[in-house]
């Protein structure tokens, strides 16, 4: 699989002060009921609507997630929270849209003031670690491991256990372990997913329920493949055939994960659920988002619409097909509701719901019920609603300039319906005003305890730049990661 090696640098703790870190975690139990259901949240980055074998792509094949599929609720009209990274991470920890929470963009950070679902089961007694990609401190650049004295690594939003980097990486990754730097070799899915596998054996063996996030660093680019992992894709373009290896190598860990849960004998009662982070990228062959408009970055359903499962035995015992329009914002308040939790600031606004009841009614075979809130989009000044199957959108709020779709008759978006039912787009936009400004206010900060912002979250800015990082450039040059990119920052200054 692969081995790690420390680094040699001062600022490391020894192997032996890990280990006795690592000892001392696992045996810290304080979780009143050992009996509850766990939590896994898997996340790719950059994987599109279409790049899944049981949405019969035309050369890749997925048997993980396919298998995962027969077993899941399958979200056919799922949506990430925002047509680019950051943002959309934000949602998920968060239930609500990335404007509110501070992250504007891809590279923004989580504002303190948040309440994540990590430190929601914090609270009820639960360990929580998070792997892999976390890019909410405000960092962008190829990924770095997190200093231990970033002011928003992920132990500042309840994670316990943290292995981590600050954005996209790729085979033979640096991370973090708490801020302690460790260098891998090997696929980075199969990395975190073996990380992640190390806490959730401590946990389950400890009889401590857990959250687990697992955010992958593929297929983001730059694509870096193992040729074995590229069989099968050879009349594709370089890019494209290492972009799907990336996927492959991904869906191999996936079924490395669903194996491990079963292995701590904690899948039956353990909630795995798999998205993508936004919609596919543009310029790969064959499309990364089947006929669907738009690609990452836009709000057209490519940049937005992303696959998704819900794996729970439990409670889950036959595959159902949800067509019910869902996301991200959606995941938090789902498993506060599965778990029978509270929100510590019920009263601040949600934009996401339970969809405990539309699961609950798709396993007894009942009317699977309407969503009772429109999903609501904004990032960069573009704006999006969709209310049942009616989408109204603007490219630009300063320009005011709508477009309106049936998404139920119009997947790839072509006919423009604003001119001609303009009263519902005129209801639509009546709703997204009013959301608009639910959003301005907590810009604002007015939904938090303060009623205000507070000081201390830092802008967005490349982490070569920061005074923090500036001991590990001369040495990272000489890794493929970095090298170019640091030239070109360089070169472009």
């Amino acid at each position: 699989m692969f081995f790690c090696r420390r680094l040699a640098d001062r600022r490391v703790i020894g192997w032996v002060g890990f280990w006795i870190m690592g000892l001392a975690f696992a045996v810290d139990v304080c979780g009143e009921d050992s009996n509850r259901t766990n939590v896994v949240l898997v996340m790719a980055d950059d994987m599109g609507w279409a790049q899944t074998g049981y949405y019969q792509h035309p050369i890749l094949k997925t048997p993980h997630l396919d298998e995962m599929s027969r077993h899941s609720i399958r979200f056919d009209r799922f949506y990430a929270g925002a047509p680019v990274c950051s943002p959309t991470r934000a949602s998920v920890l968060t239930g609500r849209n990335n404007d509110r929470t501070g992250t504007l963009s891809h590279g923004y950070p989580l504002r303190r003031q948040e309440v994540t679902i990590a430190q929601l089961l914090k609270k009820s007694g639960y360990t929580t670690g998070h792997f892999g990609k976390w890019h909410l401190n405000g960092l962008r650049g190829p990924g770095v491991p997190v200093l231990h004295t970033d002011s928003h690594h992920p132990g500042h939003f309840g994670f316990d256990q943290w292995i981590s980097v600050t954005n996209f990486f790729d085979r033979d990754p640096i991370m973090s372990h708490r801020g302690s730097f460790v260098e891998y070799e090997g696929d980075s899915s199969e990395i975190v997913v073996d990380q992640a596998l190390e806490f959730i054996d401590r946990q389950a063996k400890s009889d401590q329920p857990f959250l687990a996030v697992i955010w992958y660093g593929t297929p983001h680019s730059p694509f870096r493949a193992d040729e074995a992992d590229m069989e099968g894709f050879d009349d594709l373009d370089e890019a494209s055939k290492n972009h799907y290896g990336e996927l492959v190598a991904m869906d191999r860990s996936i079924g490395t994960l669903r194996q491990g849960l079963r292995d701590a004998g904690v899948a039956d009662e353990t909630i795995l659920w798999f998205c993508s982070d936004n919609g596919g990228l543009p310029k790969i062959t064959p499309s990364s988002t089947g006929p669907l408009r738009g690609n990452k970055g836009t709000i057209y359903e490519g940049g937005l619409l992303v696959p998704a499962l819900l794996e729970w035995p439990n409670r889950v015992d036959q595959p159902h097909t949800l067509m019910t329009r869902s996301g991200t914002f959606d995941i938090l308040p789902t498993i506060l509701d599965a778990l029978g939790m509270q929100d510590s600031q019920p009263d601040r606004p949600m934009d996401g719901i339970s969809l405990m009841p539309m699961i609950e009614a798709a396993v007894a075979g009942e009317p699977i019920p309407a969503r009772t809130k429109p999903l609501n989009f904004r990032h960069s000044g573009r704006l999006a609603v969709i209310d049942g199957d009616l989408k109204l959108l603007t490219t630009d709020i300063r320009k005011g300039n709508f477009e309106l779709y049936d998404l139920a008759n119009d997947l790839s978006e072509t006919n423009d319906l604003f001119d001609s039912r303009p009263d519902d787009a005129k209801r639509l936009m009546e709703k997204l005003i009013q959301w608009n400004q639910s959003v301005q206010d907590s810009i604002a900060g007015m939904d938090y305890p303060e009623g205000r912002l507070l000081p201390g979250d830092p802008p967005s800015r490349f982490w070569n730049e920061t005074p923090e990082y500036q001991p590990y450039i001369d040495q990272w040059r000489q890794r493929p990661e970095y090298g170019d990119w640091l030239a070109k920052r360089r070169s472009s200054k």
